[in-house]
C-alpha cells in the first residue's frame, strides 16, 4: 500500500515540477511577447497547440498510475514529447508574432528531440510483449535522422531545396518500410495481442498519413513560387496542425492500449 501511496506522489511531483516549468516559461515569455492580433491565424494557431500540448503533458503524466509497469515507460516518453513540444511552441509562438517569420531553428529542434522519441515509442510498445532486437531501434533512429537533417538542410538554406526534400523523403520511405515489412512489423504481425496490434497498425497509420502532411507543409512553404509572406503562413499552419495529430493523437493511441492491456 505505501508503495503504491509513494509512486503516485512520485508521479503527481514529476507532474507538477512539469508543469510549474512551463508556467515559468509562459509567464516569462508573455512579459516581452507581442500583442496577438484578431486576424493573425498563424499566431493563433501557434497559441492553441502550446496549450493543448500543456494538456497532454498533464494527461499522459497522471495516466501513469493507472496502467501496468511495463507499459510506464510508454506514457512517460508520450508525456515527454509533449512536454518538450510545448516549450518550443511557446517560443516559436513569440517568434511568428513578434516578427512574422517562420521559427525553423526552434522547430527543428524540437524536432530532432520529439520526433525519435516517437519512433521510440514502436519499439517500447513491441518490448512491452515481447523481445526486440536492438536492430529496430537503431533502424527507426537512423530513418528519423536521415529524414530530419533533409528537411533541415532545405528549409535552412544549406541544401537545395528539391535534393533536400528527396532526401527527407527517403528517410521517410525507410521508416515506413521498417514499420510495415521490416522486423518491427513482423514482431506485430507474429507476436502481438490483438488490442497491441490494432494500436501498432494504427501508429503506422498516422505516420503514413498524419506524417504526409510534413511533406506538403514543405511543398507549400518553398516548391509552389508563390509569394514568401503566404508560404510561409501555409507552411506553419500546416505544420502546427501535423503536430497536433502526430504528437498528441499518437500519445492517446499508445495510452489506449497501455490501458486496455493493463486491465
Amino acid at each position: 500500500m505505501f508503495q503504491d501511496f509513494f509512486k503516485s506522489v512520485k508521479n503527481k511531483c514529476l507532474l507538477g515540477l512539469s508543469l510549474l516549468g512551463l508556467s515559468t516559461l509562459a509567464f516569462a515569455e508573455s512579459h516581452g511577447a507581442q500583442v496577438l492580433q484578431a486576424n493573425d491565424f498563424v499566431g493563433i494557431s501557434f497559441w492553441l497547440i502550446s496549450m493543448a500540448l500543456v494538456a497532454s503533458t498533464a494527461f499522459f503524466f497522471l495516466e501513469r498510475d493507472r496502467v501496468a509497469g511495463k507499459w510506464k515507460t510508454s506514457l512517460t516518453v508520450s508525456g515527454l514529447v509533449t512536454l518538450v513540444a510545448a516549450v518550443h511552441y511557446f517560443y516559436m509562438r513569440d517568434v511568428w508574432v513578434a516578427s512574422g517569420s517562420t521559427p525553423t531553428v526552434y522547430r527543428y529542434i524540437d524536432w530532432l528531440i520529439t520526433v525519435p522519441l516517437l519512433m521510440i515509442e514502436f519499439y517500447l510498445v513491441l518490448s512491452a510483449i515481447t523481445k526486440v532486437s536492438n536492430g529496430v531501434f537503431w533502424r527507426l533512429l537512423i530513418g528519423t535522422l536521415v529524414m530530419l537533417g533533409g528537411g533541415y538542410a532545405g528549409e535552412a538554406g544549406y541544401a537545395d531545396v528539391m535534393t533536400s526534400f528527396i532526401v527527407g523523403m527517403l528517410g521517410w520511405a525507410y521508416i515506413l518500410y521498417e514499420i510495415f515489412a521490416g522486423e518491427a512489423g513482423k514482431i506485430n504481425a507474429n507476436k502481438a495481442p490483438a488490442t497491441v496490434q490494432k494500436a501498432f497498425n494504427t501508429m503506422r497509420l498516422i505516420v503514413t498519413f498524419g506524417w504526409a502532411i510534413y511533406p506538403l507543409g514543405y511543398y507549400f512553404g518553398y516548391l509552389t513560387g508563390s509569394d514568401p509572406a503566404s508560404s510561409m503562413a501555409s507552411l506553419n499552419i500546416i505544420y502546427n496542425l501535423a503536430d497536433v495529430l502526430n504528437k498528441i493523437a499518437f500519445g492517446i493511441i499508445i495510452w489506449s492500449v497501455a490501458v486496455s492491456e493493463s486491465k
